[in-house]
């Protein structure tokens, strides 16, 4: 997994004290076991006296200064509260995290303009937990207000981005449970099951065939940044195939680059996707062995939908 900002906002702030915590130097003895406990209790005066204690102690721990600024913001003490969330950012807590705790520490002290910016830096750093951003009472001042909803509905996209842009959606009709038989004779080919997972943003194939054990699974998904459909083919017979193209009048259609054979000839792949109803879809593939001057026929399937 590449560690970005939008992978880091999906992660839970448990997630996040678990693991950042981990990575702070520890203070001897039980001052900080006592601290925790006080916080997990929400005893926050108690808190706050404990956390200014480590933060003297610990200056570069970022979770004690968090800490300190979280019973701060809860006993009132805004402008504190305000000065130690920008420490705990400065010794490295996520800027996800410090500008979200800021824009709460600002809405409660009646600065909505502070808390917008507050927030609107959040979600550019990948801050994405829109349910925790409506449900938050710290922010309920800033509901009334039209930046709000638009920060909401950014959170959402945010969260969910391939759930958004119809581009994402294009390869749907291939979705579901097929029968396979050949184009010509309608011998029987196979089975597969086209299943939407990971946010809805890869479709994923899991193909079983009908008279041998070959079996094998494509991952198909929309590259934003390329603007254009990529399938990864993986089978069971150490095969792999990288697929790129995209919808061209409502057919998909991929192309490979020219691939080196063992033999030293070349081979390229033209396969394409044809939505011929709800319940039918015609696979075609064909090769080129002379760099896409002329094509033959590989395979030509039919899928037709299993009735449940």
């Amino acid at each position: 997994m590449h560690w970005t900002p939008r992978n880091a906002a999906r992660c839970s702030l448990f997630l996040y004290f678990v693991t950042f915590a981990c990575a702070q130097t520890p203070v001897p003895g039980d001052t900080e076991a006592a601290a925790d406990k006080v916080y997990q209790a929400h005893d926050w005066k108690a808190s706050e006296a404990a956390y200014s204690s480590l933060t003297q102690k610990s200056p570069a721990n970022a979770r004690f200064w968090y800490r300190l600024g979280t019973a701060q913001k809860s006993l009132g003490k805004f402008d504190d509260a305000l000065a130690s969330f920008a420490k705990a950012e400065s010794a490295g807590a996520p800027r996800y995290l410090s500008q979200y705790a800021i824009a709460e520490a600002q809405a409660l002290k009646g600065n909505s303009d502070g808390a917008f910016r507050a927030l609107d830096e959040a979600l550019k750093a990948g801050y994405a937990l829109p349910d925790q951003l409506s449900a938050d009472a710290d922010l309920v001042s800033l509901h009334n207000d039209a930046r709000f909803a638009k920060l909401l509905d950014q959170a959402k996209r945010a969260q969910a981005p391939c759930k958004y842009g119809p581009e994402y959606r294009q390869f749907d009709f291939w979705i579901g449970e097929w029968s396979v038989v050949t184009a010509k004779g309608e011998m029987p080919a196979g089975d597969s099951r086209i299943e939407l997972t990971l946010g809805d943003c890869v479709i994923v194939e899991n193909w079983t065939s009908k008279n041998s054990l070959y079996a094998g699974k494509s991952y198909n998904v929309y590259n934003v940044a390329e603007k254009r459909w990529e399938q990864f083919w993986v089978d069971n017979s150490a095969g792999m195939i990288h697929f790129y193209g995209g919808l061209k009048d409502g057919v998909m259609d991929f192309y490979t680059q020219d691939q080196p054979q063992p033999d030293g000839t070349s081979n390229q792949r033209h396969l394409r996707f044809f939505p011929l109803a709800p319940d039918k879809v015609r696979q075609f593939s064909q090769a080129s062995a002379d760099h896409g001057k002329t094509w033959t026929g590989e395979y030509d399937f039919i899928y037709t939908r299993k009735k449940n």
